[in-house]
C-alpha cells in the first residue's frame, strides 16, 4: 500500500516528501485506514479530499486518484478510452471504463498537484554512488597494477554484478525496503522475492542462512580477482561449477514447491552458471590448483565472514529499533492517550478576555495559548514551535501569546519587553511578528532589541492588560513558564509542542464514515 501511495505522490510531483509521508503514515494510530492517508497528507500540507462520488462523475474527476476497486486500494489513472489501475497484488492493468465502474465503490482520494516546477526528472540520484566509489577505486588500481585478459575481465564484471544483486537480496531478507528491489521482485504476478527468500525461515536465526551465501561467494570472488585476476578467475570458475547443484535445487523449489519466482535469485543463478560455463568451455579449465591460486579467495572469504556477520547483527538491531520506534510513535499519536494526559485548566473564566498577541484563524478548532516570559530561556523554543505550527496550519490553529510578568516588580529589566510588544501590537499590529520574532526566535540581546523597538510611551490599557494576565496566571498557580494550553486543557509535558500537528484533525469535526474504512 505504501509504495502505491508514494507512486501517487510522485505522479503529482511530491517526490520530495515520500519518505516523510512514509514515517507519518506507518506511525499513524489508524494505519492503514483512509483516514491515516488523508491525515498524513494534511500534516504535509498537501491539499486533499476523500469523498464518495456518483459513478457518472468519473469523467469530471482528476486524471489520477486513489480509489477502492474490488475492496482494494487502487491507484487510478484516467485515459481517453481506458483506465490504468495499479494494485499491490496484480500490478498495473488496463481496463475499460465500464469494467472499472462495475467494481468501484465510488470512494476516491484526490490531491492537488504540486505547482512547483519539479526538477526531479533532470536530477540523477547519486546518493548510492558513494558506497560504490571504494570498489571502483580498487578496480582501477587493480587494472593499473595487474594484467587482465578477456576472461578475467568477464569474471570480475560478473562477480561485481553478483555482489550488487546479493546485497539487494540480503536487504530484502532483512526487511529493508528498497524501490529497486520492489521493481525487480514484482515484474509479474508469479514473481515474489519475499516468498522465496523466506522459504528458509526455519534457518533464519542460524549462524548462516542461504541468502548470505551469494554475498559471501561474490564478495570473496570480487576481492580475489582484484588481487590475482587470472588465477583467481580459474578458481572462481571451478567453484561456480560446484555450485550448479545448488542452482538446480533453487530453481526446482521456485518452480514446483513455491510456484513463485525470485527474479534476483534467478539473476544470481544466471551469473554463477555463466561463470561455470566460461570456465568449463575456455582455456581456463583445469583441476590443478596450487595454494597460491586458492589463497586469495580463501583469505577474502575468511576476511568477509566476520565482517559480514557484524554488519548483519548491526543491521538487524537498526531494523528492530526502527520498528520499535514506529510502534512507540503510533502509541504516542493516539488521541485517547493525549486526551487522558491532558488536564483541564483549573480557572478558565476570563481566558478569552485576555488580549495577548494573536496569530492564525480565530475560528479554528484548535485554540492554542502559550504563556511565556521574556526572561525564560525555554520560552524561546515554545514560541518558535507554536509559531511554526501557525505558519504551517494557519487555518487550523489560533495562537494566543500571553505573558506572565509581575507588574509590580520594578527591578525586572525584561518587563519593558512585554510592555513594548503589547504596545506595538495595539499601535502597529503589522510589526508584531517581527518584534516578537526578534526576541524569541532571533534571540536579540535586551539592549539591541530595545534600541530597535522603541516606543514613545506605554498606555494605561497595556499596563492593565499585563496585570490581568498576571492575575489570571496566579489564580491557576502558573508560577512557571512556559505554559501550553490547548482548548482550555494543559498540553501534556510528555509531548513536544510541535507534536500537536498530529492531532489537529482529532480536534476538528469527526471525519465522514468513509474515512474510517480500512484497507
Amino acid at each position: 500500500m505504501l509504495k502505491l501511495i508514494q507512486k501517487f505522490l510522485q505522479i503529482n510531483r511530491y517526490s520530495e516528501v515520500k519518505n516523510e509521508f512514509k514515517d507519518l503514515f506507518l506511525s499513524h494510530p489508524n494505519y492503514p485506514s483512509l483516514f491515516a492517508i488523508t491525515d498524513s497528507f494534511d500534516l504535509l500540507s498537501i491539499e486533499n479530499a476523500a469523498v464518495r462520488v456518483s459513478k457518472e462523475q468519473i469523467v469530471d474527476l482528476p486524471s489520477n486518484f486513489l480509489a477502492y476497486f474490488k475492496d482494494e486500494l487502487t491507484l487510478v489513472e484516467r485515459a481517453k478510452n481506458f483506465v490504468r489501475i495499479s494494485t499491490i497484488k496484480k500490478g498495473v492493468q488496463k481496463i475499460s471504463y465500464d469494467k472499472f465502474l462495475l467494481d468501484w465503490n465510488g470512494v476516491i482520494v484526490a490531491i492537488e498537484p504540486n505547482n512547483v516546477v519539479a526538477r526531479e526528472n533532470l536530477k540523477v540520484e547519486l546518493s548510492g554512488l558513494k558506497y560504490f566509489l571504494p570498489f571502483l577505486l580498487l578496480a582501477g588500481l587493480s587494472f593499473f597494477y595487474n594484467v587482465y585478459t578477456f576472461y578475467s575481465s568477464i569474471f570480475l564484471l560478473t562477480s561485481a554484478l553478483g555482489l550488487v544483486v546479493s546485497i539487494l537480496i540480503v536487504q530484502e531478507k532483512l526487511g529493508f525496503k528498497n524501490g529497486v528491489i520492489s521493481k525487480f521482485c514484482n515484474l509479474s504476478a508469479n514473481s515474489s522475492c519475499s516468498s522465496v527468500l523466506n522459504f528458509d525461515e526455519h534457518y533464519s536465526d542460524k549462524w548462516i542462512s542461504f541468502s548470505d551465501l551469494p554475498l559471501l561467494f561474490f564478495g570473496a570472488s570480487f576481492i580475489a580477482i582484484l588481487v590475482q585476476p587470472l588465477s583467481s578467475s580459474v578458481f572462481v570458475g571451478f567453484l561456480s561449477l560446484l555450485a550448479i547443484p545448488v542452482i538446480v535445487s533453487s530453481i526446482w523449489i521456485q518452480k514446483f514447491e513455491l510456484q513463485k519466482w525470485c527474479v534476483m535469485c534467478l539473476m544470481v543463478s544466471f551469473l554463477i552458471f555463466t561463470q561455470s560455463l566460461i570456465w568449463f568451455s575456455s582455456d581456463l579449465f583445469t583441476l590443478n590448483f596450487s595454494f597460491e591460486t586458492i589463497f586469495p579467495f580463501l583469505f577474502s572469504l575468511i576476511l568477509l565472514v566476520p565482517i559480514w556477520f557484524v554488519i548483519k547483527s548491526i543491521a538487524k538491531d537498526v531494523l528492530s529499533n526502527e520498528n520499535t520506534l514506529k510502534e512507540l510513535k503510533k502509541f504516542k499519536r493516539n488521541y485517547s492517550l493525549l486526551d487522558f494526559l491532558s488536564k483541564k485548566v483549573s480557572y478558565t473564566n476570563g481566558l478569552e478576555d485576555l488580549r495577548g498577541l494573536n496569530f492564525g484563524n480565530r475560528s479554528a478548532a484548535v485554540k492554542l495559548t502559550v504563556i511565556v516570559s521574556p526572561s525564560c530561556v525555554h520560552c524561546h523554543k515554545t514560541f518558535q514551535e507554536a509559531f511554526d505550527l501557525v505558519l504551517k496550519f494557519p487555518d487550523k490553529i489560533f495562537l494566543n501569546v500571553l505573558f506572565n510578568v509581575n507588574p509590580e516588580n520594578v527591578d525586572n529589566p525584561y518587563k519593558v519587553v512585554v510592555e513594548r510588544l503589547l504596545s506595538i501590537n495595539r499601535s502597529t499590529p503589522g510589526k508584531t511578528v517581527e518584534a516578537i520574532s526578534d526576541w524569541h526566535i532571533k534571540k536579540m540581546s535586551l539592549k539591541k532589541w530595545l534600541k530597535k523597538w522603541h516606543v514613545d510611551s506605554v498606555s494605561m490599557v497595556v499596563k492593565q492588560e499585563i496585570n490581568k494576565q498576571y492575575e489570571w496566571c496566579s489564580k491557576n498557580n502558573f508560577n512557571y513558564t512556559p505554559v501550553k494550553i490547548v482548548n482550555e486543557s494543559l498540553f501534556p509535558n510528555e509531548y513536544e509542542l510541535n507534536e500537536l500537528k498530529y492531532f489537529l484533525n482529532d480536534f476538528a469535526e469527526p471525519k465522514e464514515a468513509v474515512l474510517e474504512k480500512t484497507a
